[in-house]
């Protein structure tokens, strides 16, 4: 149906009253989202028009539909396939590659059937990752006609279904209807999802998903982590008539709110061995027959779990811990869990960390009926105005201001079909304008290089201004302005509290997809314009009283000096799912805001742009509340960085379950500093931290603590030799350093191009160093290139992929005496070879993120290296390639082995022949190295030094002035602790109790 350019005018009052009114009724068939048909010239459209297919229910439409997809992305890499109301019958997966959006319209919900006893639905699949077979599956790419699909992954951006229900048919008992493992920009939204006796509604979730009902199924949604690893938002879902559990998961960083669970054995099912970030906020359980949520892996400091303002009915159990079997009980038919936490938790910037768990339950009168919905819905679609009806091109070459301004000077509610339109002026909203896209990679607004007004020297101007304090909604559209615009504001942010800004991109850099024909950017490597990083104002500016709700977006301008900036604001705003990337010095500003929910902020610095990137600046901001918090630094990242999080002045800041993390050895130091007192918040991983207005410094070290030297980059790989010397490296400089016992000196041994990553001693005080041999293009043995594959056990770490591989990880010795003229490569041999060894090296930390730690830990190595003194062996495993110091492993005498991805402490047993076994759980502490002293106390770094007894219980923690990456007993006696921190060693007087 075409928009005719009529006015109608916008009552978001209007709108919120018919979306609180759809709430009212979680379980009931829900009417068409998008009730009329969309005219856009670019999408295709699924109808008998254009493809040999019949919406009747009983006409297999399975290669039709796949062909439709497979042309919206064959045509420009990106788009919308339509698909209007009618009943679809399937038989076989249906792919939807990267960037493609099914969205469905009519009066009704088009509504696709997997047929009765589909071929393949019966058996359980155990070659597949999820053990199941899938109604759509949703790919990084195309898939080719019998060929092996690639599943969504962390790049699988854009992709997304829409107002259309799904149901599986009897006789499809290994049935999924959704895999959804992709990333950024990518949702379900508006669908059922009718299982039966189905497996599942969803396997691998991804990103964000709205208003998404499961109705039977074994599951309605199980779950391993997201593909990039980040948090899951999930708002508006109601779940009704699984039979083993709503939801069953793994580390997925779940961000529920306003989940409505009904007639469930478990909500909340977290898989054994695994911990899980849960935030759960505005939730109903309803008739829940067994227990509410399932805690795994508690003690842990990756476990948080975070629950607020919880009803209950008939709920006998609310919470039960899966090793302990424990539980938390409530006979009370009604009740309201109005808060808990379960995890690490900071009571404030100078509190320690405790782990504990705290809940408050009350009984309830009355459960709700419904779900307070705060997402504002699109006007009526009677009232949308086509904009290319209007006389906008979107050709990517027309100056589409004048079209674009004049249409919001006449009419309110503008749909922006697919195009490129150009822009040269501010675009100025008025008060109830409404800009709605279908795709902001395809639908773009867009600044050529150098437009005139945005160049030059002066102020912030912005693409898109809004009105202050209006109603305004944008969703849908990407906002690119390009890379050589200094004055460039993408979005100029005013409006008020009842304002919505959704799915929208902010196109610069990273996720452009590299279409230049309609105006689109390429890589900002391939442009070879890094000259011009950091050269813009911010991509989103919400300032001047701004708010409202903010959904679904990803800004990740490499040209722009901040992702978001938030300033000068008390009017409430709530986030909901922000992806914020790859910005040369900040990503985040948060200054003068009072009273914003954050709900999975998630900040990313890649190796490139970012590496001394701030992710998160705190000035001056009150009563804020950040949930589900994840703070990355990607693979590629070769520099340390200080802190996450900068606080300036705030107070009464509440952050719930923090990540601070990268599977590289460079994670932000610290978690948070604070300006004002100094004082930092070491922890990487919190279920609760919370910054008020006490600035008191922390109490005094308990140890004496000296500092020896300083000013070096990352300071790592410590070992001792048997005068009680002690050595270092610089792995990201190629320095290694000796302390020397007599002289208590240090000295540079050696700056020599091959990469350190650890040291050790052998029983002769021969140095023994695990460097990178990368080979050199154009180097030729006998004829042909070295060639360095990965070992079968880097399967087990994402560590090894995305450019950790293709080098080679070796040892050499030299003798500390004469160390330039005394190298030499280490021999290797079978491992087992070697008779009563002195003692074997292993890694001191494995960052193991494919869940293997347990098996690889006590691996037997078929090679190791053989020290000069014969007696002295380093197993040749992977994770020698990552790791930053070794254990070492003595015959008879327990080894400590940091599981570091798990943030846990391993004891093994140690054989003659430097074999290890029977690995036990020692503490829920674990960073990048253990030590030992003479009364067999094991002392770990993680954050600080904290020391346990032999059976695991912690009796003392020594506070170092900076977060410590080795630890080893060395000096004359043997019992002096040695601390490398990021840019200094430090030497601890132990005082044993």
């Amino acid at each position: 149906m075409k928009f005719f350019p009529l006015v109608t005018t916008f009552c978001l009052a209007l709108s919120l009253s018919c979306f609180a009114q759809k709430s009212k009724s979680q379980g009931a068939a829900i009417a068409s989202f998008y009730p009329m048909q969309m005219e856009d010239s670019l999408a295709v459209y699924f109808t008998p028009k254009n493809f040999d297919i019949k919406a009747d229910g009983k006409t297999d439409v399975s290669d039709a539909l796949q062909l439709a997809i497979n042309q919206v992305k064959k045509k420009y890499n990106f788009g919308v396939l339509f698909i209007p109301e009618g009943t679809y019958l399937i038989s076989k997966t249906i792919y939807i590659p990267a960037a493609v959006r099914l969205i469905g319209y009519g009066k009704t919900r088009p509504l696709i059937v997997l047929a009765k006893h589909s071929p393949g639905y019966q058996q359980l699949d155990k070659s597949d990752k999820g053990w199941a077979k899938y109604m759509f599956w949703f790919t990084s790419n195309l898939v080719a006609k019998g060929g092996t699909p690639d599943d969504a992954g962390a790049s699988t951006f854009y992709s997304a279904m829409s107002n259309i229900n799904l149901k599986i048919e009897d006789g499809n008992p290994q049935a999924v209807a959704l895999r959804t493992h992709y990333a950024q920009h990518s949702f379900i939204a508006h669908v059922n999802v009718y299982a039966g006796n189905g497996k599942a509604g969803m396997y691998d979730v991804g990103n964000e998903m709205e208003d998404v009902h499961f109705f039977g199924g074994d599951y309605g949604i199980y779950t391993t982590k997201t593909s990039p690893g980040w948090q899951f938002m999930m708002l508006d879902t109601y779940f009704e008539g699984q039979k083993k559990a709503a939801i069953k998961t793994q580390e997925a960083g779940l961000t529920i709110v306003r989940m409505h669970a009904k007639n469930v054995p478990v909500v909340i099912a977290i898989d054994s061995g695994f911990w899980e970030k849960l935030f759960m906020k505005d939730c109903l359980f309803d008739n829940v027959g067994k227990v509410a949520i399932v805690i795994s892996n508690a003690g842990n400091p990756n476990t948080q779990i975070n629950l607020r303002n919880i009803n209950c009915r008939n709920v006998p159990v609310f919470a039960s811990y899966r090793e302990s079997k424990k539980s938390i009980l409530d006979k009370a038919e009604l009740y309201s869990v109005s808060d808990f936490t379960n995890g690490l938790v900071q009571d404030g910037i100078n509190a320690e960390p405790v782990y504990k768990t705290t809940a408050s339950i009350e009984p309830l009168k009355v459960f709700p009926s419904s779900l307070k919905i705060d997402i504002p819905v699109l006007p009526s679609m009677d009232s949308w105005v086509n904009l290319k009806s209007l006389g906008a091109k979107g050709d990517g070459r027309t100056d589409d201001t004048k079209a674009i301004q004049s249409a919001i000077d006449k009419y309110n509610v503008i749909y922006v079909p697919q195009g490129w339109y150009r822009v040269s002026q501010t675009i100025k909203l008025n008060e109830r304008t409404v800009l709605i896209g279908l795709n902001p990679i395809s639908t773009q607004f867009f600044l050529a290089e150098n437009t005139e007004a945005f160049g030059g020297f002066g102020g912030p101007v912005p693409l898109i201004e809004t009105s202050m304090g209006g109603t305004n909604i944008i969703s849908g559209i990407g906002l690119s302005t390009g890379a050589s615009n200094p004055r460039a504001v993408a979005c100029k942010w005013m409006a008020g509290a009842a304002s919505y800004l959704n799915d929208v991109k902010f196109i610069g850099g990273h996720g452009s997809m590299g279409n230049t024909k309609f105006g689109g950017q390429e890589s900002p490597y391939k442009m070879g314009t890094a000259g011009l990083w950091d050269t813009q104002y911010w991509s989103l500016w919400i300032t001047n009283g701004g708010g409202g709700i903010f959904k679904n977006i990803w800004t990740a301008n490499t040209y722009a000096t901040n992702g978001v900036y938030i300033s000068n604001t008390a009017t409430k705003g709530n986030i909901y799912g922000l992806s914020v990337e790859h910005h040369v010095h900040n990503e985040v500003r948060f200054k003068n805001v009072s009273g914003w929910s954050v709900f999975a902020l998630q900040t990313e610095e890649e190796s490139r742009e970012s590496s001394d990137c701030q992710p998160i600046e705190l000035e001056n901001c009150d009563h804020m509340l950040f949930a589900n918090l994840y703070m990355f630094r990607v693979i590629r990242v070769a520099k340390p960085y200080p802190y996450a999080i900068r606080n300036w002045y705030s107070k009464d800041i509440e952050f719930l379950n923090v990540h601070n993390y990268a599977q590289t050895k460079y994670t932000s130091t610290n978690t948070v500093f604070d300006m004002q007192s100094g004082e930092e918040v070491c922890s990487w991983e919190l279920a609760q931290l919370l910054i008020n207005d006490d600035n008191e410094q922390k109490k005094s070290i308990e140890n004496p603590v000296r500092q020896l030297a300083t000013g070096f980059q990352f300071a790592e790989g410590m070992c001792s030799d048997g005068k009680g010397n002690i050595y270092f490296c610089e792995s990201g400089a190629n320095r290694i350093y000796q302390w020397l016992a007599s002289t208590k000196t240090i000295r540079l041994l050696g700056d020599y191009p091959w990469q350190p990553l650890s040291l050790a001693c052998d029983k002769n005080d021969n140095l023994l160093v695990v460097f990178k041999y990368e080979p050199k293009s154009g180097y030729l043995i006998k004829g042909k290139p070295e060639v360095f594959r990965n070992p079968p056990d880097a399967a087990g770490t994402s560590f090894s992929g995305w450019g950790n591989s293709g080098f080679a990880t070796w040892v050499y010795s030299i003798d500390p005496s004469h160390p330039d003229e005394s190298i030499r490569l280490l021999r290797k041999t079978p491992m087992g070879s070697i008779k009563n060894i002195y003692k074997a090296l292993y890694p001191a930390h494995r960052w193991r993120d494919y869940h293997d730690f347990n098996l690889v830990v006590v691996d037997s190595a078929k090679w190791c290296w053989v020290a000069p003194d014969g007696v002295t062996v380093i197993p040749i495993v992977y994770d020698l390639a990552r790791a930053t110091s070794l254990a070492e492993a003595f015959p008879g005498k327990p080894l400590y082995i940091s599981d570091e991805y798990n943030e846990r402490t391993v004891s093994l047993s140690v054989s003659r022949e430097g074999y290890v076994s029977n690995r036990k759980d020692f503490a829920e502490k674990g960073n990048f190295a253990t030590a030992t002293n003479g009364t067999g106390n094991v002392f770990i770094a993680d954050g600080q030094v904290y020391v346990f007894n032999k059976n695991g219980e912690q009796i003392k923690e020594i506070k170092i002035p900076e977060r410590p990456t080795g630890l080893i007993f060395g000096g004359r006696d043997h019992q002096t602790l040695f601390v490398t921190g990021h840019q200094s060693l430090f030497k601890v007087e132990i005082l044993e109790n």
